[in-house]
C-alpha cells in the first residue's frame, strides 16, 4: 500500500525543557500537537523541575544548541517559531546570532524570568543582554506584568499602565506586545499592542492553582495560530480560548501547582 503523505505546517519551540511535562518544551510541543501542526524543538536548558520547585537548570553548551538551529532550518524551516526561556548571556548571544542568520517568521518571544515557585529562570544580571540582544526579532511578545516591569523598568499597575508598557516594549524593538493581566487582582484583562492600536482583552479568572506552563502554552499557541494563517489579534484571541479551557479542564497532578490539560478536548484525556 502506497503512503498517503498529508501536508503539515511546522512549528519551532526554542526554550528550555520540563521534565514533569508541564512547561517548557514539553507544554509547547503538546500544544503544537493540540493545534495539528508538526513540532519541532532546540533544546537550550535542561530544568529538573516539578509542580513544587526548581532543583536545577544546567545550560546546553552552545555548541550543540547552533547544531540544532542548523538541523532544523537546513531541512525542515519553521512557519512560526517560539522562543522561551534564555538562561544565560551566552545562550542570549548565541540564540541572537542564529536568528540574525535564519530570520524565521511568525516569531513568539515569551520572555520566561520566573518558575510559578519564583525561581529566576533569567537571572536578573542577564535581563538588560535580553533586551539589548532579543526583543528586537519579537513579531509577538508576551510578557506577564512582573516581566514587563522589569525590561520597561516602571511599575504596572492599571489599564494605561500596561498600555504604557506594551508602547515602551515596542519603541524597545518588538513589533507587537501582548501583556498578560493575570497578576492584577481587580481586573485580570491582558493589552495587545500590534504598533498602532491598542486592544484590551478581557479575561475571566478561573479560581485554581493549576497554572504551571500557562504562559508557555499561550505563546506556542499563537504560533500555532500564527502558522495556520491567522492574523496576529485573531491568534491571540484563540490562544487566550485554548488556554483558558486547558486551564478549567486542568489536569489533578502533583503536590504544587499542577499542568493544564493542553488536550482538555480529546476524549482519551
Amino acid at each position: 500500500m502506497k503512503a498517503q503523505n498529508k501536508d503539515c505546517i511546522p512549528v519551532l519551540s526554542i526554550t528550555g525543557s520540563d521534565c514533569s511535562g508541564g512547561a517548557g518544551i514539553q507544554a509547547d510541543l503538546k500544544t503544537f500537537g493540540a493545534h495539528n501542526v508538526f513540532g519541532m524543538s532546540i533544546v537550550l536548558s535542561v530544568v529538573a523541575e516539578n509542580t513544587v520547585r526548581v532543583i536545577s537548570s544546567f545550560d546546553v553548551p552552545t555548541k550543540v544548541i547552533d547544531e540544532q538551529f542548523v538541523a532544523v532550518f537546513e531541512d525542515i524551516p519553521p512557519k512560526a517559531t517560539k522562543i522561551g526561556m534564555l538562561g544565560s548571556c551566552e545562550i542570549i548571544e548565541c540564540v541572537a546570532h542564529n536568528l540574525a542568520h535564519y530570520k524565521p517568521e511568525n516569531l513568539v518571544i515569551d520572555p520566561v524570568m520566573f518558575a510559578k515557585n519564583g525561581f529566576a529562570l533569567m537571572p536578573e544580571n542577564i535581563r538588560n543582554v535580553f533586551r539589548e540582544k532579543i526583543l528586537r526579532f519579537a513579531d509577538v511578545l508576551t510578557p506577564n506584568i512582573p516581566e514587563a516591569q522589569e525590561l520597561c523598568g516602571f511599575e504596572i499597575a492599571s489599564i494605561e499602565d500596561m498600555k504604557h508598557a506594551t508602547k515602551s516594549l515596542c519603541d524597545l524593538g518588538a513589533k507587537m506586545v501582548l501583556l498578560k493581566g493575570g497578576h492584577r487582582q481587580e481586573d485580570c484583562s491582558d493589552v495587545f499592542f500590534d504598533g498602532k492600536d491598542f486592544f484590551v482583552l478581557p479575561s475571566e479568572r478561573i479560581e485554581t492553582k493549576n497554572t504551571h506552563g500557562t504562559g508557555c502554552t499561550l505563546s506556542s499557541a499563537i504560533a500555532a495560530n500564527l502558522a495556520l494563517g491567522k492574523t496576529p489579534l485573531v491568534s491571540i484571541k484563540m490562544a487566550k480560548e485554548y488556554v483558558f479551557n486547558a486551564i478549567l479542564y486542568a489536569l489533578n497532578l502533583g503536590k504544587g501547582n499542577g499542568p493544564t490539560n493542553h488536550f482538555y478536548n480529546a476524549p482519551t484525556i
